[in-house]
């Protein structure tokens, strides 16, 4: 297989300024994430709000520059800044957002909605732009009079299938989809859901899916990366990470994720602690604080994602061998919905 998207130590940071008379604070958004997707393939990325997957998904769709590390989609490398890569890659790597009530524009009718990026990244004329807008609205199960409508007029489902249909619009390799269920109702999920996959398999789409919904992870993922304060700390196919979860962090989010059986309601092994600011992250690991296995070496320092079994995992405790295996039933095949 083809890695489309190889990421190496990549970083986010931003300095954030705490009043007149005080040093600006260092944010470190996203800290040396290591990572690749193969062509045709969907990694998910989860973790609690703040984590920093919305940081990278700016990354990976070049909204935002890295500041450290390197990123190459496509076998151009992102980092280097040159400009004809970045306007190429822009075409390669579309977004879909969350919500799809802000993400579409209530004053332009669907057709021009969707004929923008033609229009700004293509010599197509008119008559050829609506032409490919009207089939693009077939292809994600909207009607041609859909054209000449203003957003205000559609469902939440089917808003987001106008926000996937404009993605699709210049032909990319990579869909980022940020959280781009999690603002609709249970049933419209599943169908959503069902359109990406069958978008994905005509066209070899390769998804980078970021949400903190497990339940849909489980679904759609090739595999899963987790993320804790802006590091990934497990990296691992998705039958592997959900059947046999190996750091701490990621077992007690799968404890945490709510299955439809009334007799395993009292087995949910929730985080103590509160998320720790990530203007000051704890030394050593990060999720040390709110960790039972911790000790000394994790207070002091910083665990390297490393290879247990097919998956890879930053913790001490899983490099040590301390850590018993999980025991931990995964979640039942129940509804797919947001956690």
């Amino acid at each position: 297989m083809t890695a489309l998207i190889t990421a190496d130590h990549l970083e986010r940071t931003y300095e954030v300024s705490r009043g007149m008379f005080s040093r600006a604070a260092l944010l470190r958004a996203v800290a040396e994430a290591t990572f690749t997707v193969e062509q045709g393939m969907t990694l998910a990325i989860v973790g609690e709000s703040g984590c920093g997957k919305s940081t990278l998904a700016r990354l990976l769709t070049m909204i935002e520059p890295p500041s450290g590390g390197t990123l190459t989609i496509d076998g151009r490398d992102v980092t280097a800044g040159r400009h004809a890569d970045l306007k190429a890659l822009r075409a390669t790597v579309q977004i879909v957002f969350q919500n799809p009530y802000g993400s579409l524009n209530p004053r332009q009718k669907i057709g021009t909605i969707l004929e923008e990026p033609l229009k700004i990244n293509t010599p197509l004329p008119a008559v050829e732009r609506q032409d490919r807008a009207r089939k693009m609205l077939a292809e994600v199960g909207l009607r041609p009079e859909h054209y000449g409508r203003y957003p205000h007029m559609f469902s939440g489902g089917q808003r987001q299938r106008i926000a996937i249909a404009r993605a699709l619009m210049l032909e990319p390799k990579i869909l980022v989809l940020d959280e781009p269920v999690s603002a609709l109702d249970v049933s419209i999920q599943a169908q959503i859901l069902n359109l990406l996959a069958d978008l994905q398999e005509r066209r070899g789409l390769t998804y980078v899916f970021i949400s903190h919904a497990l339940a849909v992870v489980r679904h759609v993922a090739d595999s899963v990366m987790v993320m804790y304060l802006g590091r990934g700390v497990e990296i691992a196919p998705s039958e592997t990470l959900f059947a046999t979860p190996r750091h701490p962090y990621t077992r007690a989010l799968l404890a945490a994720t709510p299955v439809a059986d009334p007799e395993r309601r009292g087995e949910r092994a929730r985080l103590s602690g509160e998320l720790p600011s990530p203007f000051s992250p704890p030394k050593g690991c990060a999720f040390h604080p709110r960790c039972p296995f911790a000790n000394e070496r994790c207070r002091t320092e910083l665990p390297m994602l490393l290879p247990a079994g097919d998956a890879r995992v930053a913790c001490h405790g899983i490099e040590e061998g301390r850590i018993p295996e999980a025991e931990l039933e995964p979640p039942l095949d129940a509804t797919v919905s947001a956690v």
